[in-house]
């Protein structure tokens, strides 16, 4: 009978049959299926059986995720037709469209592992993995679907106080970084290895991001600069220096030609790095305590920011940092445009600002902060907050993501089946990619301790 599978995948196939009879006491069974495929020591050494032992149940497990998933979807699909056939089918469309869903409460997950404040989380760009780190000097990785635990990663000797997935196309990785004035670097695809670390900095690294369309990352720190490091060799390849105090966060454009700043010296500065020699763009005043995080906006915001600046049309989405926002202690968000111009100043929270994210839809920005809420504002009502989920920690939110949108089929990229969280093909007016649907999945980190899921 002709193979199904490659002769690269049934090497793989018998090597993990081979491992999980060795890790599983079953020595003779193993021995003669090596014997009869030729698989000598040199060829299948302790470090290969160790690399392929988990392996094949790995695969089991994903194949019942699969079908569970599939299993879901079904079930959805019947509930949606039924409704359709009641004439509900407007409502539905509402209640699942994407461009304007929000997150509500309860949550879908509330995770608990960390055995102190957690400071910072990141989604797995393409698989449903989410990374946390705590001032308990650990990162750990969940599974956002199953609200369960999947490793804890120890290398830091300090507080973890931000983390951040990127990479080169089809190398995704893990960079974290710490109040041990380092940035580390771990391969997912090596179970999540410890593959190089970054020192450089003077001070404890508060915040650091990959830059889009290419291998480099960029990192902020209390020691008042900013670094652009090569992931691939670890070299710092710059220092940005024109902030006056701590760094507290940096945010790179899409296209990643610039980034954006903040800090205790309460500016936001928009930098210029697509020259040899970077520079300060703009410098945004008017924050009257310390900031502590900065969001640029996605292109489809443009048509309402513009309209808050004034403008008869927005500009083209294929120009970023046209606009930004800045959350800080002096419990306001300001949106600015290119120029460092102030046009508007979001009043709401009862304590400092914390994190903010873009809904990727464009209409909305969310944020969190040490009230322990979660505001929803309307930028489409001059930045109105419309939705506050109250007590969504039992302590200080100290962070906020947004889960990446999912890459269509026609890109060549890998696709996730989320249509159980509300995944939805955006117009070309709508995103700066038309080929990216919107993933309605939203994760915050707190005081408390835990990690809070809100999905459809």
């Amino acid at each position: 009978m002709a193979s199904i599978l490659s002769s690269k995948q049934t090497e793989e196939l018998h090597k993990s049959i081979i491992a999980y009879l060795s890790a599983n006491n079953l020595p003779n069974a193993a021995g003669a299926l090596r014997t009869e495929l030729s698989l000598g020591e040199d060829v299948f050494d302790p470090a290969t059986t160790k690399k392929y032992e988990t392996l094949l149940e790995k695969k089991w497990i994903g194949i019942v995720r699969l079908q569970r998933k599939i299993m879901e979807l079904e079930s959805e699909n019947a509930t949606l037709k039924a409704e359709v056939e009641k004439g509900t089918s407007i409502a539905v469309s509402k209640r699942h469209d994407p461009v304007s869903w929000l997150p509500q409460s309860p949550p879908r997950h509330a995770l608990e592992s960390h055995r102190k404040p957690v400071n910072c989380i990141a989604f797995h760009p393409t698989f449903s993995s989410i990374a946390s780190g705590s001032d308990d000097c650990t990162v750990k990785i969940w599974d956002w679907e199953l609200g369960e635990l999947e490793r804890t990663i120890k290398g830091h000797t300090r507080a973890v106080l931000d983390v951040d997935y990127g990479g080169p196309r089809g190398g995704v990785i893990l960079a974290s970084c710490s109040s041990d004035l380092t940035i580390k670097l771990w391969d997912p695809a090596e179970e999540y290895k410890n593959i190089r670390t970054l020192a450089g900095h003077e001070h404890s690294v508060s915040a650091v991001r990959f830059i889009p369309s290419g291998n480099l990352l960029v990192s902020a720190s209390r020691d008042e600069s900013l670094r652009i490091w090569d992931a691939t060799t670890g070299f710092c390849v710059r220092t940005l220096r024109g902030h006056v105090a701590w760094v507290r966060d940096v945010c790179p454009s899409p296209d990643g030609q610039f980034l954006l700043s903040t800090g205790d010296d309460m500016t936001a500065r928009l930098w210029n790095i697509s020259t040899s020699t970077p520079e300060i763009k703009t410098t945004m005043i008017g924050h009257e305590h310390f900031n502590e995080c900065c969001a640029l906006a996605p292109p489809s915001s443009y048509p309402y920011l513009a309209a808050l600046a004034g403008l008869k049309k927005p500009p083209p989405a294929s120009s970023s940092a046209e606009f930004m926002a800045t959350g800080s202690r002096d419990k306001t968000i300001r949106f600015w445009d290119a120029r460092g111009t102030c046009l508007a100043t979001l009043r709401g929270h009862d304590n400092w600002v914390r994190a903010i994210a873009f809904h990727p839809g464009g209409k909305f920005l969310l944020s969190v902060a040490d009230d322990k809420t979660l505001r929803c504002w309307d930028l489409s009502q001059s930045g109105r907050c419309v939705k506050t989920i109250g007590d969504a920690h039992d302590h200080f939110i100290s962070c906020l993501r947004w889960v990446p949108e999912a890459t269509s089929p026609n890109n060549g990229q890998p696709n996730m089946p989320n249509a159980e969280n509300g995944a939805a093909r955006l117009g070309s007016g709508q995103a700066n990619a038309a080929n990216m649907r919107i993933r309605c999945v939203v994760a915050t980190g707190g005081v408390d301790q835990k990690l809070r899921i809100f999905a459809t």
